[in-house]
């Protein structure tokens, strides 16, 4: 279960390692133990930009997810890339009362099972169904590790 996690912000800095563990946990909980997962921090400005270019959404976002197994060609072994705005994940943990490392694996769940074909945006079902695999996923996941080194 290779990932592979880019950090693009100098002003804030996560424990890279413990979110590499974390993410092949979730994958393994989810049954795609073998996938290959890309996994990209990045910061509002980034963000905005690639949700402009990808979604004609002109704001920042939380969570981008980019799906290869959908795409044409062969198969591969590459189940996506994720992108999240750290800041904006911060801005959420503070405004649903919780910690930005809680936060951040909320949205790392979120952006793993859009990879794996769910969407909460196709049907108000779909969206119960999203969120019951994202609750089961949580629940497997366990104790939250501590991922953001200082600040928030």
């Amino acid at each position: 279960m290779p990932v592979v996690v880019g950090m693009r912000l100098r002003r804030r800095r996560l424990r890279l390692e413990q979110l590499t563990k974390l993410a092949g946990h979730i994958l393994q909980s989810i049954g795609e133990s073998d996938a290959l997962l890309s996994l990209e921090i990045v910061g509002d400005v980034r963000m905005r930009r690639l949700n402009r270019l990808f979604r004609q959404r002109d704001k920042t976002t939380d969570v981008l997810a980019f799906a290869t197994r959908e795409g044409p060609g062969p198969p591969s072994a590459l189940l996506g890339d994720v992108v999240i705005s750290l800041p904006q994940a911060i801005r959420q943990s503070r405004r649903h009362q919780r910690g930005v490392d809680y936060e951040l694996v909320v949205l790392l769940i979120h952006g793993i099972l859009h990879l794996c074909g769910y969407d909460h945006e196709r049907s108000e079902r779909e969206a119960r169904r999203m969120t019951r695999r994202e609750r089961a996923v949580l629940r497997a996941v366990g104790r939250i590790p501590r991922l953001l080194v200082s600040g928030d």
